[in-house]
């Protein structure tokens, strides 16, 4: 694909404004620690919310306690290695104390709900790093590190909802997002799979940040993508999603219509900056954002996540 060198903001910003922008950056229009998008919805996500604190050193004790159905807070403390995925149940809030890691395995949400999983280290892992599925809903993916998986970094499928990923970094990687797992699974992903995603870093990982099937509408606001050799966001299968104030820096393909064999579906692009990046593929209408929201400006979303985001960045 040839590469368009140029630099400017897509939708509502004229370019004569794009310098003055630049040279001002701001903070975060929300707090860091707020949780904001579809994870507000359906009664919002409070996790283990004031239940009390289990601390976790090993794998053992660490899939007791993510498995257990009485609502629970949980810390993990140093390096976990361990295989396969551990199951999450509801009510759960996993938070991994300073220089926390998971290492080896991942961790399951399969048709539970209103679940927190922050502040943790990923890498090495042996199937998907966080997985949910099967109608989970209200998660909350907050402020982890993902690393040299063998699959997703944060998939979602079967009929999930409710959800937000928001301040992760993903680096060293290949298949980021996945959102809806199948183009012939519409009869339970239609009207699901509402996500968001924003202040993320796309840290030279490769693809799907995200890649959608039937979500609509799937917000996608406020990340950094930085040299992301296959593409950043793509709309497949009658999905529809809104691509808002993020910022390219030399990517290709930054957004587009399809994806392999599944078929397309809808993209707004608003107000994106592209620097050295393609200038993507729109098409079509998305439905409304029903949450409220006040978008960084794209000149400052570089700045502001990559201070931020990833683990090691929020007081525990």
């Amino acid at each position: 694909m040839h590469r368009r060198i140029h630099r400017f903001i897509q939708g509502a910003v004229p370019l004569a404004l794009v310098g003055a922008v630049l040279a001002a950056p701001q903070p975060a229009s929300a707090a860091i620690t707020d949780l904001v998008g579809w994870g507000t919805q359906n009664g919002g996500t409070t996790g283990g919310g004031s239940a009390a604190t289990t601390t976790v050193t090993s794998a053992s004790a660490l899939t007791t306690a993510v498995g257990s159905t009485s609502a629970a807070v949980i810390r993990v403390s140093g390096t976990i290695s361990c295989s396969g995925m551990l199951r999450v149940r509801s009510n759960k809030t996993i938070i991994g104390n300073s220089g926390a890691a998971i290492v080896g395995c991942g961790l399951n949400i399969n048709g539970d709900r209103n679940v927190i999983i922050r502040n943790l280290t990923f890498r090495n892992w042996n199937d998907d790093a966080i997985n949910v599925q099967e109608s989970a809903t209200n998660i909350w993916v907050d402020h982890n590190t993902f690393s040299n998986g063998y699959d997703g970094a944060v998939d979602i499928k079967r009929g999930s909802d409710f959800i937000t990923v928001s301040w992760n970094r993903v680096f060293s990687h290949d298949k980021s997002m996945l959102l809806g797992h199948s183009d012939s699974n519409a009869s339970q992903d239609v009207g699901h799979l509402r996500v968001t995603y924003h202040h993320n870093w796309f840290d030279a990982s490769t693809q799907r940040h995200p890649r959608v099937r039937f979500g609509n509408p799937v917000h996608v606001y406020n990340n950094y993508y930085n040299s992301n050799s296959g593409y950043g966001v793509a709309s497949t299968e009658g999905a529809g999603v809104l691509v808002e104030a993020n910022s390219f820096e030399n990517v290709d393909d930054p957004f587009h219509l399809g994806e392999g064999s599944s078929d397309a579906g809808t993209l707004v692009a608003r107000n994106n900056l592209l620097v050295n990046s393609g200038s993507g593929q729109t098409g079509g209408s998305v439905a409304s954002i029903p949450y409220s929201y006040t978008p960084d400006a794209p000149a400052n979303v570089k700045s502001i996540v990559t201070a931020n985001a990833g683990a090691g960045r929020i007081s525990v």
